[in-house]
């Protein structure tokens, strides 16, 4: 059986927002949260962006990463990532060598090609921008020039270039995503959580795809899904249950929407079509006591061959989140 003591454990975190609770409340919540794993030795915190979701406090990674970055010392942050379509590249380069600067050998930057967002609001964003997806290659080479080791030879030069650069990993959900990243010579993060059945074809696309470059010189991948451990298996899935209730609401009922708490989506009555939905939603991730966690990713690990493990974990109590990276950590000792 895999060992999971040679995989890194890091975190995604989407700031999710609760019924009952705020936006403002949540942020505090993810920044305590970062500095309690970075107590339990996990290797980074990474934001996502989200756009006109209220139920996701994500809007702005470059703000949330300085804010978490300053309050913690050793754990690497970055983004989960910052969606390029929606940013000028230039913008970009400059806010995380910012970044950088201030927190140097600590910044990741994880870029990734969706919107984020409604069509509307993905509208707004990208006034003035190139055409969206369709001229992603074209973004991201120009981010990379600016970042990029040596000596800049464009005209115009992302200000300020720290001594350091933080590394640029690309994020998606398919095998194409996969393969692109491979080309370019960059690390790979996988979004389990949003496409669990393509996880180990994509990993091996990249591979099989990957060529050494200035960044990365051999394949090196990220798996992120949803993770939520609690003391048994019942208990976990209770916690689970906010969430993809949340969801399932989301999509059905109101787009803006908070995320139900967990003992209000255990009073919520679904039809079969939901229950349905729920179920598939939570199956294909790793919810449950130590022992089912324990097995869960050991078989993730074992097929796809990630060198680290990137857990998101929705879970309406403060604590009862803490607690499940908590119980990852020891797993991951043990």
């Amino acid at each position: 059986m895999t060992d999971l003591s040679g995989v890194r454990l890091s975190v995604l975190d989407t700031v999710p927002v609760w019924r009952g609770s705020s936006a403002t409340q949540s942020l505090r919540n993810s920044t305590d949260l970062a500095r309690r794993v970075e107590r339990l030795g996990y290797t980074r915190y990474w934001v996502a962006e989200h756009h006109n979701t209220p139920c996701l406090a994500t809007s702005v990674p470059p703000v949330l990463i300085a804010q978490i970055a300053s309050a913690t010392s050793t754990i690497r942050v970055g983004s989960g990532g910052v969606l390029l379509p929606n940013h000028a590249p230039l913008t970009v380069a400059e806010q995380f060598g910012t970044l950088e600067a201030f927190h140097p050998g600590r910044i990741d930057l994880g870029i990734g090609r969706a919107s984020g967002t409604d069509p509307a609001a993905a509208h707004l964003l990208r006034r003035g921008l190139p055409s969206a997806e369709e001229d992603f290659p074209g973004q991201l080479g120009e981010l990379l020039g600016y970042l990029a080791p040596g000596e800049p030879s464009s005209d115009v030069r992302a200000v300020p270039r720290p001594e350091t650069r933080p590394p640029v990993y690309l994020l998606g959900t398919s095998t194409s995503s996969a393969r692109f990243a491979g080309a370019l010579g960059l690390p790979y993060a996988y979004a389990h959580q949003i496409n669990p059945a393509g996880t180990v074809a994509a990993l091996q696309a990249y591979r099989n795809a990957f060529e050494p470059s200035a960044w990365l010189d051999h394949p090196y991948t990220i798996v992120a899904p949803t993770v939520i451990a609690a003391d048994s298996d019942e208990r976990a899935r209770w916690l689970a249950r906010g969430y993809a209730v949340g969801r399932l609401l989301l999509r059905t009922e109101d787009r803006f929407t908070l995320f139900p708490t967990a003992e209000e989506a255990e009073r919520h009555s679904l039809t079969p079509s939901g229950e349905r939905f729920v179920r598939e939603h939570l199956d294909p991730q790793i919810i449950g006591g130590p022992g089912t966690v324990r097995d869960r990713l050991t078989e993730l690990v074992k097929h796809s061959g990630a060198d680290e493990l990137m857990a998101l974990t929705m879970v309406s109590d403060h604590e009862a989140r803490v607690r499940s990276y908590e119980l990852l950590a020891e797993l991951a000792r043990s």
